[in-house]
């Protein structure tokens, strides 16, 4: 009867979890508030983006078996003295179709500051060629952010982590 017991004490987390739920209805300016500062009263001088590849499936054993991944996408402010001011994160399918856009409005990170978007494993929208364009901007000359996409998943006893390095899609400088 103990035995019984413990095993159910034991269990009863694994039965009562929620798997998580995408992002999309997440507030970043709720959620980032510590990391957030107010935008730049000054023209925007500077401007870029990046292409994000990330992988929320990918194929296995010669195609026979999918491994679906979290998503964890990262936008760092690289500068140490200036806000960075994030105008675009937007989450693409391996059509290119777009399937989530994460902000409503710009928002200004604080120097070192990061804002993240977390896809859940069982979000598989994006599929095999899933990808994320991160459009920003500064006030003046700043060092360029770092964006980057973690994805982590399992099969089995195998656990797999690898990131994906943001490609800059347009040359960053003055407009």
């Amino acid at each position: 009867m103990r035995m019984g017991l413990a095993i159910a004490l034991l269990l009863c987390p694994l039965a009562c979890s929620v798997p998580a739920a995408a992002q999309s209805k997440v507030n970043i300016e709720q959620n980032f508030a510590d990391s957030l500062t107010a935008l730049p009263k000054e023209e925007l001088a500077v401007a870029g983006g990046f292409y994000v590849p990330a992988y929320s499936s990918v194929a296995m054993s010669q195609g026979k078996l999918r491994v679906d991944f979290s998503v964890t996408l990262s936008v760092h402010n690289a500068s140490e003295t200036q806000p960075l001011v994030v105008k675009r994160i937007a989450y693409f399918d391996t059509a290119g179709k777009q399937v989530e856009s994460y902000l409503k409005a710009p928002v200004a990170l604080k120097p070192l500051a990061t804002v993240s978007i977390f896809i859940p494993t069982d979000d598989v929208r994006g599929g095999t060629g899933a990808n994320f364009l991160v459009d920003w901007a500064a006030a003046s000359e700043i060092a360029e952010p770092a964006v980057e996409a973690l994805m982590v998943g399992g099969v089995a006893n195998a656990h797999y982590a690898f990131i994906s390095q943001g490609r800059p899609t347009r040359t960053a400088g003055k407009n």
